[in-house]
């Protein structure tokens, strides 16, 4: 029993040495509008990605763009007896999730106010390498 559950542990453990994330917390931009751009690049070859997002013209492309370079270099930490050429990275995951909101009153006619809620989110991607 226990040198079956050492050999999985050890194949967990190659298979994370694959794979590295990077996380953007608390990034100022509506989940939506960050859902919109990461579904264009989810899937996607790491360089081919990097160009997707460079000409896209929203917003949320320049911080998702910065996220997927982070997650590069945490790769190449990670593997630095593999070639980064070599290797077929892939942005296998990109999560969306929503943040707390910043609740703020804007003043409406006749003595009334309207609550303006400005969203959040929390950004997490993960880099997963294909051999050729």
């Amino acid at each position: 029993m226990g040198a079956r559950k050492r050999l999985k542990a050890e194949k967990l453990k190659a298979e994370k040495m694959n794979i590295a994330i990077a996380k953007l917390r608390n990034c100022p931009i509506p989940a939506r509008k960050m859902r919109l751009v990461a579904d264009l690049v989810r899937g996607v070859e790491v360089n081919k990605a990097l160009n997707i997002l460079q000409h896209n013209p929203k917003e949320a492309s320049s911080r998702l763009a910065t996220l997927l370079r982070s997650a590069i270099a945490n790769w190449e930490i990670k593997n630095e007896d593999k070639n980064i050429e070599d290797e077929t990275l892939v942005v296998s995951m990109v999560k969306v999730d929503n943040a707390g909101m910043l609740k703020r009153i804007q003043p409406a006619p006749q003595g009334r106010a309207h609550r303006i809620r400005k969203r959040s989110n929390h950004t997490t991607i993960i880099v997963d390498s294909v051999n050729k």
